[in-house]
């Protein structure tokens, strides 16, 4: 059943999907690590992707940059092709002089003070949390496969170039980094009884105001990418 923005039919999407923001990431994952891959999706070039990782029928799909974008994708996900897991793999601005360019973090909780919470769920929800069992199988992975990982708590910002590092919530929560699309998937996982995680890649500092360019994120990604693959094995 395709809807206005996933041209997809009933079983052409795993029940796990990989996220990353950019559409043209996707197109990377499954073409590198993937095999017998379909492509199910290219309206508005948001391209989505299913094939098989280590005999693991996986799907990847971009979400495009914001809640909004990914609040619309990851809903129609979980709601209309049967998907169960959705693991988001992003960029993300560290908030601590600990955490530097390029280093990963697994999120824990995604707080944000955005007013999607209040339009879907006519509540207002401070903070979410990620499927436990999903980032625990991805923590001990990178335990296993010693791969320095952080772990702690985002912030989920409406406005990219907003003032984050003053935000209240970023206080009150401790959050490590900050980024755009994590607290959107999160709820839209707890209103349709789905599980969802996070792993994030440092792209920038919002202390330093170091930053990557593309070509650098698009080569320095993959340790997240694989990660998060085999710990779905």
């Amino acid at each position: 059943m395709a809807t206005p923005h996933i041209d997809a039919k009933i079983g052409e999407v795993a029940e796990t999907v990989i996220m990353p923001g950019d559409p043209l990431r996707a197109k990377m994952i499954a073409e590198k690590y993937l095999t017998d891959v379909i492509q199910f999706n290219d309206v508005r070039n948001m391209f989505g992707y299913t094939g098989y990782y280590k005999g693991k029928r996986i799907s990847v799909m971009g979400s495009g940059m914001g809640m909004p974008s990914m609040g619309i994708y990851s809903y129609e996900l979980f709601s209309f092709f049967n998907v169960k897991k959705i693991i988001r793999v992003g960029s993300c601005g560290t908030l601590v002089p600990h955490i530097n360019l390029y280093d990963l973090i697994l999120v824990d909780k995604a707080c944000s003070d955005t007013s999607y919470d209040e339009a879907f769920l006519d509540k207002d929800i401070e903070i979410l949390e990620s499927n436990e069992e999903i980032s625990e199988q991805i923590y001990q992975t990178a335990i296993n496969n010693q791969i320095k990982i952080n772990r702690g708590n985002i912030y989920t910002t409406d406005a990219l170039y907003g003032e984050t590092s003053n935000n209240k919530l970023v206080k009150k929560y401790n959050c490590l980094a900050a980024e755009m699309e994590a607290y959107a998937l999160f709820l839209n996982a707890k209103k349709t009884n789905n599980q969802a995680a996070c792993v994030l890649t440092v792209s920038d500092s919002l202390l330093t105001k170091e930053k990557t360019t593309s070509e650098e994120r698009e080569k320095n990604f993959t340790e997240m990418i694989e990660l998060v693959l085999e710990a779905l094995l």
